[in-house]
């Protein structure tokens, strides 16, 4: 019943088990009631993930064919200009790590999604989710709604990269983002753009 794929220079895990799918569940139940049948969905379709410090979830030129949530450790977006690394996204525990257009429109991604820590996941496909949506209506609730926290978030990190000030734009990261401060190399900080 155990398998192990490498994809991407991750490792996935067809074991788990409801205590490891809790911190999924809890946040879903936190926006909408999660029916018995997409909690079984889930528990069969879902992958648990193991991504060492430096390596990759998906890297630029790739279709991310998973969105996963993150339930140990911390990672980064980033794109490369003019042979610079350009951070555009933090993520850490209980938050979901995609490349929203490239999972959505299943087109390569020009984003890397690159661990800072060593990372554990718990990652669904793009065509499983969708089955999901189907066959549990009441989960586009949730779906709908960690979208519109996904822009929320998004608008604040573009608030701060709007910022010349160095000094200010770090006060901001500060003040949106605190708990990555001690987790996060300030050379990804003052690359923070979007």
């Amino acid at each position: 019943m155990f398998q192990c794929i490498i994809f991407g220079g991750m490792n996935r895990k067809k074991d788990l088990t409801r205590e490891k799918l809790l911190p999924l569940l809890q946040l879903c139940d936190s926006i909408h009631p999660v029916s018995k049948g997409a909690e079984q969905y889930l528990l069969k379709t879902m992958y648990c993930s193991h991504i060492p410090k430096g390596g990759y979830l998906v890297r630029s030129g790739e279709i991310c064919d998973s969105m996963a949530l993150i339930t140990k450790g911390v990672m980064r977006s980033f794109i490369i200009e003019n042979g610079k690394e350009i951070t555009t996204r933090f993520g850490m525990e209980n938050e979901l790590v995609t490349t929203l257009d490239s999972f959505i429109m299943q087109v390569p991604t020009v984003e890397n999604i690159q661990a800072v820590e060593d990372c554990e996941l718990l990652d669904i496909s793009f065509d499983d989710l969708n089955k999901l949506y189907q066959k549990c209506p009441s989960f586009n609730a949730v779906g709908r709604r960690l979208m519109e926290l996904y822009y929320i978030y998004a608008e604040k990190r573009a608030y701060i990269t709007r910022m010349r000030d160095a000094e200010k734009k770090y006060e901001l990261f500060l003040q949106y983002f605190s708990a990555f401060a001690n987790r996060i190399q300030l050379t990804y900080i003052a690359s923070f753009r979007v």
